[in-house]
C-alpha cells in the first residue's frame, strides 16, 4: 500500500470557497469593483457616473437594488460553494439620501445562512461614509441549478414562455 500523497487535499476537507466570473455582464455595466470577497462579507466600490442616474441627475434607485442584490448573491454564493447555486427571491431596499456624484462603498453581509435560505443585508456608503441605501435580500439555495428559467420536464410545450400549443377556445 502507498502512503497517500502529503499535496492532496483531503477529500473530506470543506472545499475553498468558489467565486463566480466578475468581469462581465451588469457587474461590468455599473463599473462594480470588489475590493473584498469572502463567505462573511463582500464589498464593492463604484464610481457613480452620468448612466447611473435618473432623468433628475441623482443616482438611480434600480442601480442601488442592482448592487445590494448583486453583494448578497456573491456572497451567498461564495458560502454556499460547491454545494448548489443561489437565486435571489426577495430585495428590499431603501433609498435614504440623495447622490449626484463620488465614490459609492457597499458592504454586504449575512443575518442568516440555512439550509434552504440565506438573508443577507447590505450598507451602500458615500465617501463621508454616510448611509445613502440599504437593503436585505432573501436567497434561495439551490442544488440542482439545471432546470432554472426552464419548464418542468412534464410541462406542455412553450408553457416555460406561457405558450401551449393546446388550441383554446
Amino acid at each position: 500500500m502507498t502512503d497517500p500523497d502529503p499535496t492532496s487535499p483531503d477529500p473530506r476537507a470543506p472545499r475553498a470557497p468558489r467565486a463566480p466570473d466578475l468581469s462581465g455582464g451588469l457587474v461590468g455595466l455599473l463599473g462594480l469593483e470588489f475590493t473584498e470577497l469572502g463567505p462573511d462579507r463582500v464589498v464593492i466600490e463604484w464610481q457613480t457616473r452620468p448612466e447611473h442616474h435618473q432623468p433628475f441627475g441623482i443616482v438611480h434607485g434600480g442601480v442601488y437594488c442592482s448592487v445590494v442584490e448583486t453583494a448578497a448573491s456573491i456572497g451567498g454564493q461564495v458560502w454556499l460553494g460547491d454545494r448548489g447555486h443561489v437565486v435571489g427571491v426577495n430585495n428590499q431596499t431603501d433609498f435614504l439620501r440623495a447622490v449626484r456624484e463620488g465614490r459609492l462603498t457597499a458592504v454586504a453581509t449575512p443575518v442568516h445562512r440555512g439550509r434552504l435560505q440565506q438573508l443577507w443585508v447590505v450598507e451602500i456608503t458615500d465617501e463621508a461614509g454616510r448611509l445613502v441605501s440599504r437593503g436585505q435580500v432573501r436567497l434561495q439555495n439551490i442544488d440542482n441549478s439545471v432546470r432554472l428559467g426552464s419548464a418542468p420536464a412534464d410541462a406542455p410545450a412553450g408553457a416555460a414562455t406561457g405558450a401551449t400549443t393546446e388550441p383554446t377556445s
